[in-house]
């Protein structure tokens, strides 16, 4: 069977001053996104095929441009209330012809079947459908007001007495209402309350007076519904996100030697027997496959490990990194925009950026690929089988070819064939009896110093 189109309207031109930055709010990041990329996700994996947003800030609608082309972007330029928000959408609303659901910018942890059971109430027969939750804190939300089964009103904390004040039955915000619903009872909704603002939820009250059912769909998880004013509530869904991240890398079997220590992004994908040691972090863009351990203080961002490779400690791989199989990457080596192919070896104190290193090579410590000259990025190619000498610098654009070694120290500036091996570095000369000599200058100058001073 067909299901209607729905329409995700996301309210996020709060202006957000409580978080104190020049940021938009639905811009900071949970996760390793920004608020308002988080929600859209949801609105879309929670069934909406359609999305509008309605903005306060150039900025915002900027992001949009780049992350969510295909979303309607409206702009509220008064702060009136939720409806009044929901308002400046209209022109999107007039043209729907399906259900219609609202979210807010600024909530980014509601899951995906929490949305999609709201939008199956009215499946099911409700006109208007809203989210609710149970919470032993409920100060500061509206309170649902629920009679023989069905939602009847939603009283704002402000305007609540003492008995609704006890209600721990509390509004997310989020609702669904039927095909053609919403513009009518958006057209009805006045502002006769205590802040004098149009407030969404007086959609419940206007609807059960016309006869319209109201249900609520009560939430299994508060944590779901917290909402992001300031930092300290960006801080607290910031750590609700990375719990949730950990158990379910547990639970599909990854190896957390220290969950609490390490943290993921909401791309981060980990696969079967991943062992993972304490304090590492996952930046966006990072894939793991089967297998590989990635020991402690390791940041990963941008980058694929296939099985069997080992990382770290202190290893950083930075966007583009590109590990084959059975690669070892280990402690103070970084690596950007390179692939490594299977079984090599780069293992202590080494730089290796904008490069490809062939299979089974060995890359020795405090080797360094320079890569920019100032003004450009250049390749460096190491073939399979090579023995990178401690501390050479290979000087891009450079390609040493297959089964070659350098020796240590040396600085690589021209191309090395495959089974040679190259020398960069100057002739030692030793002079006899200089350097007592040039200890004992030292001393004595070191001495006059002081006897000065």
């Amino acid at each position: 069977m067909n299901h209607p189109s729905c329409l995700a309207v996301v309210l996020a031109a709060g202006e957000g001053t409580r978080m104190k930055s020049d940021l938009p709010k639905v811009l900071h990041p949970v996760g390793g996104r920004p608020l308002i990329d988080a929600v859209l996700e949801i609105a879309r994996a929670g069934g909406a095929d359609r999305l509008a947003v309605v903005i306060g800030a150039d900025k915002v609608r900027a992001h949009l441009t780049k992350t969510a082309p295909d979303a309607q972007v409206f702009e509220q330029r008064e702060r009136l209330g939720t409806a009044h928000a929901a308002l400046a959408a209209r022109e999107a609303l007039a043209r729907h012809q399906g259900p219609v659901l609202i979210l807010f910018g600024d909530t980014p942890l509601v899951r995906p079947a929490t949305i999609a059971a709201l939008t199956g109430r009215l499946s099911a027969g409700a006109d208007i459908a809203l989210l609710g939750f149970t919470t032993d804190a409920p100060t500061g939300y509206g309170r649902l007001i629920i009679e023989d089964g069905r939602l009847v009103a939603i009283v704002e904390e402000r305007d609540a007495d003492e008995s609704t004040k006890a209600i721990r039955l509390c509004n997310s915000g989020i609702m669904a209402f039927r095909p053609g619903l919403l513009p009518e009872l958006l057209d009805a909704i006045g502002n006769a309350n205590a802040k004098g603002e149009y407030y969404l939820t007086d959609a419940v009250a206007l609807g059960t007076a016309r006869g319209l059912r109201a249900e609520a769909v009560i939430g299994s998880e508060e944590s779901e519904f917290v909402g992001v004013n300031d930092r300290a509530q960006l801080a607290a869904a910031e750590a609700i996100f990375q719990k949730r991240a950990r158990a379910e890398a547990m639970a599909a079997g990854a190896t957390l030697v220290a969950p609490d220590t390490v943290f993921f992004s909401f791309d981060t994908r980990l696969g079967r027997d991943v062992t993972v040691e304490p304090n590492v972090v996952f930046a966006p863009g990072v894939e793991v496959a089967s297998g590989v351990v990635i020991r402690a203080f390791s940041h990963l961002e941008g980058a694929r490990v296939a099985s069997g490779a080992v990382i770290g400690p202190y290893a950083r791989l930075r966007p583009g990194a590109d590990l084959a199989e059975n690669v070892h990457v280990g402690n103070f080596v970084e690596i950007k925009n390179a692939r490594v192919d299977q079984g090599a070896k780069v293992n202590h104190l080494t730089y290796i950026g904008d490069a490809s290193i062939g299979a089974r090579t060995n890359v020795g410590a405090g080797t360094i690929t320079c890569n920019y000259d100032g003004y450009f990025k250049h390749r460096t190619i190491i073939g399979a089988d090579v023995f990178v000498g401690s501390n050479t610098v290979m000087v891009a654009p450079v390609t040493v070819g297959d089964n070659a070694l350098t020796a240590a120290g040396s600085v690589i500036t021209a191309d090395v064939p495959g089974d040679a091996m190259a020398f960069g570095r100057a002739r030692q000369d030793v002079k006899e009896g200089m350097g007592a000599a040039k200890k004992a200058a030292l001393a004595a100058k070191k001495a006059a110093a002081k006897s000065t001073g």
